[in-house]
């Protein structure tokens, strides 16, 4: 591997865990049974491509869903089923951050909304007793919040000028090949966390 001086790190499946499958098994209980026909980790549908670029707001997203739902249900029961897939954060990882922060750049993108951002944000003091995630990093992205989603090549064109740091300089870590394919293309280096890895097990 080539020189490293920027680290930019995904967050679902490499610093928070996800388990998607809760979410699938959350709204098939509130009466959507084919949820997975609408998001999975490599796939989503308008709807949620909207909700992920900040095109629509949380209340256009609950009453969407609830066209697919037969009974009369909250937004609450909406977002908690929604934010089932959020775990924990692996605290481990938080601490090799630290260390890695001693001699590289870090940086956060993530394919998030607000309903999300919300939840981990809350999930994250619980784990750390910290204030904010992003203090972290020099700089957090979060596709909501920047009108652009991964795999999309102009998500990573953004954040390279954005951050003014050079791709091949920069190594991408995230769990999601469709990701790294994309990175690649412009030059940034990468590693693929696949499950089961964590950001310890690299010996970065």
């Amino acid at each position: 591997m080539a020189y490293i001086k920027n680290i930019i790190f995904d967050l679902g499946g490499v610093l928070l865990n996800i388990d998607y499958h809760k979410t699938f098994t959350a709204f098939r209980e509130l009466g959507v049974q084919h949820f997975e026909e609408m998001f999975t980790q490599f796939h989503v549908n308008e709807l949620f491509e909207k909700l992920e670029t900040g095109k629509i707001g949380e209340d256009d997203f609950y009453e969407t869903i609830k066209t697919h739902i037969p009974q009369t249900i909250s937004n609450e029961q909406v977002a908690n089923a929604w934010n089932a897939m959020i775990l924990d954060f692996r605290t481990e990882t938080l601490v090799v951050l630290k260390t890695l922060s001693a001699n590289h750049d870090l940086y956060l993108l993530s394919n998030t909304n607000s309903i999300h951002l919300k939840y981990f944000r809350k999930i994250f003091t619980r784990d750390t007793g910290q204030p904010l995630l992003d203090s972290y990093f020099n700089k957090a992205w979060y596709s909501h919040l920047i009108g652009l989603r991964k795999p999309d090549r102009d998500i990573y064109e953004y954040v390279l000028g954005d951050a003014a740091i050079n791709a091949a300089e920069t190594l991408f870590i995230d769990d999601t090949i469709d990701n790294i394919n994309a990175a690649m293309e412009l030059g940034i280096q990468t590693l693929h966390l696949k499950s089961g890895k964590t950001i310890e097990d690299l010996g970065l």
